[in-house]
Formats: C-alpha cells, sequence, structure tokens
C-alpha cells in the first residue's frame, strides 16, 4: 500500500513538473497584417470593418496605441522584426523587389528570432509572406524556420500564387510547391495544422499574412494574373471605389477569421494560458485603399500614417485584460521580448528593448530616442516630439505629438535648440547603422 502511495505522488510530482516546465515555455505566436492601417480595425474605431477576434484579443489583452512599425514599407519591417534591430544595420532598408533585388536578401549571418529561440528548445514555423529574400539561401528554412509554407515576393494573386513578375511563388521549405486556395485561408490553414501537431512542446509560430495588401481579391474573385504575367500591379478587372472598400473589408475580415481560428485552437487545446500572441500591422495603409485613422500620411512615408499601427499583446493569466498601452514601441523590441519568455540567451548587439516587465507589470520602459528612415526621408522621436527631415536639403519639420498627433502644426523655429540636438543625434544614428551595414546608401 505504501509503494503503491509513493507511485502515485512520484507520477503526481512528475506531472506537476512536467506543466510548471511547460508554464517557463510558453507559446509564441507573432501575427502580422500586411499594409493595414492604423484605423481598420473596430477596435481601433473602424465602423466598416468588423474584427471581433482581434477586438477580443484587445479586450483580454493589451491594446497599444503608440506602436509602429519599423519601416513605412513592408520589407524593413519585416528586416527589423526578425533581427531584433534597425533594418538599416542588417541592408534591408527599402523594398526588396521581386524586379529588381533578386540577388539582395536578409544575410544567413545575421541571427534571427527564430534562431534564438530554437536554441532556447523551441520548434519554429512560419506560414505567410516572407519578402527579405528570393534566393532559396535567403528562404527561412535556412534561416531558423524548422517549416515553412508561404510565398517570399511583396505579394502575390491570392488564387493563383503567382508574383509581380509573372513567376510562381508558393514554396513548401525550400521548393516551389503551388497548393489550391486563398492565400488567407491556406495561411490560416498551415498555421492550426502546426499548433495541433507541435501542442506537446514549446513552439514559435510567425504568421505574416499577406491580407488586406494587393491586388484586392476576396475569396470568390478571379485569379489575376498567370505564369508569365507582365502587368506589373495593374489589376485587369477595374473596381470602383464602393467595390475596392468591400473587398478590402472583406480581405481584413477574412483575416480576422484566421486569427479566431487560431485563438479556438489553442483554447481547444488547452494551450490559450500558456501562450503569449503578438498582433501587429508592418506598416500603416495605402494611399488607394484603407484608413489611418486621421493620421498624417500614408504607407512609404514617414507621418504617423506610415508607421503607426493598431498593435496588441494577449496571455490569458499572465497579461492582465482591458489595458491601454501608451508606450512608445517598434516592432524590432519583440525578437529581446520573446526571447526572454522563453528564457533564451539574450544576443548583445540588439537595438530593440525587452518589453517583458512592462507587459506583466507595467514598468515604464527607459526612455530613448527612436528612429525612421527611408529613401532618403529620416525622422527621430524624443518623448513627445518628432522631427522629419524629407531630404539632405529641406527644411526639418518638428511636432509635438502629444497635442498635435495630426503633424499640422510645425513649431521648428520655436525650438531652434531642440531642433538642433536632434538633427546631431539623427545623423550620428544613421553614420551607426550604415557604418557596417550590406547596403551603404
Amino acid at each position: 500500500m505504501i509503494n503503491k502511495l509513493l507511485s502515485i505522488f512520484l507520477v503526481a510530482i512528475s506531472t506537476l513538473g512536467c506543466k510548471a516546465q511547460k508554464q517557463d515555455k510558453p507559446n509564441i505566436i507573432i501575427i502580422m497584417a500586411d499594409d493595414m492601417g492604423y484605423g481598420d480595425l473596430s477596435t481601433y474605431g473602424s465602423t466598416l470593418i468588423n474584427t471581433p477576434n482581434l477586438d477580443k484579443m484587445a479586450a483580454e489583452g493589451i491594446k497599444f496605441t503608440d506602436f509602429h512599425a519599423n519601416g513605412p514599407v513592408c520589407s524593413p519591417t519585416r528586416a527589423a522584426i526578425l533581427t531584433g534591430k534597425y533594418q538599416q544595420r542588417v541592408g534591408i532598408d527599402g523594398v526588396v523587389t521581386a524586379k529588381h533585388h533578386r540577388d539582395k536578401g536578409l544575410e544567413t549571418s545575421e541571427q534571427t528570432f527564430a534562431e534564438a529561440i530554437k536554441d532556447a528548445g523551441y520548434v519554429t514555423g512560419m506560414f505567410g509572406k516572407w519578402h527579405v529574400g528570393y534566393k532559396t539561401e535567403f528562404n527561412p528554412i535556412n534561416q531558423g524556420f524548422d517549416e515553412y509554407i508561404g510565398y517570399v515576393s511583396g505579394n502575390v494573386d491570392y488564387h493563383s500564387h503567382i508574383d509581380q513578375e509573372g513567376f510562381e511563388d508558393w514554396w513548401d521549405g525550400d521548393k516551389i510547391k503551388n497548393e489550391e486556395g486563398y492565400s488567407t485561408d491556406l495561411i490560416t490553414k498551415h498555421s492550426v495544422d502546426f499548433i495541433k501537431r507541435h501542442k506537446d512542446e514549446p513552439f514559435l509560430l510567425y504568421i505574416p499574412h499577406e491580407a488586406p495588401h494587393g491586388p484586392f481579391q476576396g475569396r470568390k474573385s478571379a485569379a489575376e494574373r498567370e505564369i508569365g504575367w507582365k502587368n506589373g500591379s495593374k489589376q485587369k478587372n477595374k473596381m470602383t471605389e464602393e467595390e475596392l472598400n468591400n473587398i478590402y473589408k472583406e480581405m481584413v475580415e477574412v483575416m480576422d477569421e484566421g486569427v479566431g481560428e487560431v485563438m479556438k485552437t489553442l483554447k481547444e487545446l488547452k494551450l490559450d494560458k500558456n501562450t503569449l500572441i503578438f498582433f501587429c500591422s508592418d506598416n500603416g495603409a495605402s494611399r488607394k485603399v484603407g484608413s489611418n485613422g486621421g493620421l498624417r500620411g500614408y504607407k512609404s512615408t514617414l507621418w504617423e500614417g506610415g508607421h503607426r499601427v493598431s498593435a496588441m499583446a494577449w496571455y490569458p493569466g499572465r497579461i492582465q485584460p482591458n489595458q491601454i498601452n501608451n508606450e512608445t514601441i517598434l516592432t524590432m523590441d519583440l525578437f529581446p521580448t520573446i526571447l526572454d519568455f522563453a528564457g533564451g540567451k539574450q544576443p548583445e548587439n540588439l537595438d530593440g528593448v525587452n518589453l517583458k516587465s512592462n507587459l506583466l507589470e507595467g514598468k515604464a520602459l527607459e526612455k530613448r530616442d527612436l528612429f525612421w528612415g527611408y529613401t532618403g526621408r529620416k525622422a527621430i522621436r524624443q518623448g513627445d516630439y518628432k522631427l522629419i527631415l524629407r531630404n539632405k536639403d529641406a527644411e526639418p519639420l518638428l511636432f509635438n505629438l502629444k497635442k498635435d498627433l495630426s503633424e499640422s502644426n510645425n513649431i521648428a523655429n520655436k525650438h531652434p535648440e531642440l531642433v538642433k540636438s536632434m538633427l546631431k543625434e539623427l545623423e550620428t544614428w544613421s553614420d551607426d547603422v550604415y557604418s557596417n551595414s550590406n547596403n551603404k546608401q
């Protein structure tokens, strides 16, 4: 009898130990929308687009009001989130295009968050958009991801999966393997399958959606592209403004459905209380469609509308619900943050900062200057102040974002000393990030 009780006790202790170990290794999911504006979610004020699942994520966790993409376009932000560094430092300060930059990509010598977290005992998967290198050597499989299905270009036809230059662009690992289906639904399907297959081990799942980036296609839209297609980014079937807005609405809402499927799967498998999810967009909405919520500018600009994005964090039981976070955060901050949650070793050369104490305890982040740069334009943020240089010969523009979030009142003439010091910091940063870059420009 004593031996039987002892055996039961040892089994119980072992089970508790496994559960404790599991709690020490939370699953990590990063979901990224593509070209979605600050005002495109209903939780951020949209009355046109219904996003109940992302609204639920925000209500059950943290909604960020001052979260920024590292870049105002796709590739730079993706390079920054992957490496935890300013994208200029790793040579991806502009769009890696299908036509002109097929030899350019994120060097494999750079450590990605996938590689870092694998060292902490995680299995890693990615499903969706890569856009930091076309050549096989730059493929996600060679950058720390155990599994990858998706496309490597800036966008593909949602149905035929043909890229902007007429090439088939749907990969399984480092091999082209097209499959039938709407790309948003395929990304969700493979993500859910990954969770189910790896439910008994700590995993990192990166879900960079195509939606709502163009071409603007819904589930029932006809395919626009075929192999050899050479019409640039123009769609054959012209849409009215109303039709375009309706398709865009559907694209965001289908992505939201996918987020709901991921959350539902976690709850069904009893993984929800041991999973941290970050959601954000890679830059603001384009000039053509979408809402940046009253912010000035749009994708590709350094106005707030180009890089201030909707974002949230969800971790039931660890992150308290219904929080509004006003800290100024960049996407590169996610690398050191998820690595801390995973118990991994922090690299010493990251530009991003660890948000863990802020997320769990509300501890304020230390003050720091933040920078943006794109096609000769640069910007610096110091507290509430933001300075923009539209080109090297232009007069600097200064705004107090606390009083003037729309960036409509240039106060540079009122603060000459502040402008001078911010320009100096901007020059120092620029010299630093390009000093060891593979893309000195």
